[in-house]
């Protein structure tokens, strides 16, 4: 699996935000590729119980459903948020870092209904435009990647970018 930066030239915004979407998302998926179940499930932060690596992802999956699905391109999906509190970091007994990373892919493949629209058009849901909802999912990504970081170095031990 290889990411690939955004070029440094960049001059279309709208094409910078989804690459610079897309190499978050390949780095979410590095961080939890090749950890066992047992290191993804794994919740070393006593005070964060549900911080987990595939609590992340699976939250991952859920953030791109609604954001970029639901609510930018209209998609008549289920929201995976449906619950008080957030059920989208609650594991079940088939997640595994294999099948969340198919999850999430699927959502990326699903996502790209919004491509469909510019930057300054209003979303399906017609309470944001499309870059901010971009800007959003970018952020919260980043994020959740930075946890990830520290979920992976905990797991086994292995550090990058």
């Amino acid at each position: 699996m290889t990411r690939t930066w955004p070029a440094n030239l960049a001059t279309d915004e709208g094409v910078l935000a989804w690459e610079f979407l897309d190499f978050l998302r390949e780095t979410a998926v590095l961080k939890v590729d090749g950890l066992t179940r047992d290191q993804a499930a794994a919740s070393p932060i006593a005070t964060s119980p549900k911080l987990t690596a595939l609590g992340v992802l699976k939250h991952l999956v859920a953030v791109e459903r609604y954001w970029l699905c639901i609510a930018g391109a209209g998609l008549e999906l289920p929201s995976l948020w449906e619950g008080d509190p957030d059920p989208s970091w609650d594991l079940a007994d088939e997640d595994t870092p294999e099948s969340l990373i198919r999850a999430y892919r699927e959502e990326w493949a699903n996502a790209e209904a919004l491509k469909q629209r510019g930057p300054d058009d209003s979303a399906a849901d017609e309470k944001f435009t499309v870059r901010w909802i971009l800007a959003h999912v970018a952020q919260e990504t980043a994020r959740h990647v930075g946890h990830l970081d520290l979920l992976r170095e905990l797991a086994d031990g292995q550090t990058s970018e």
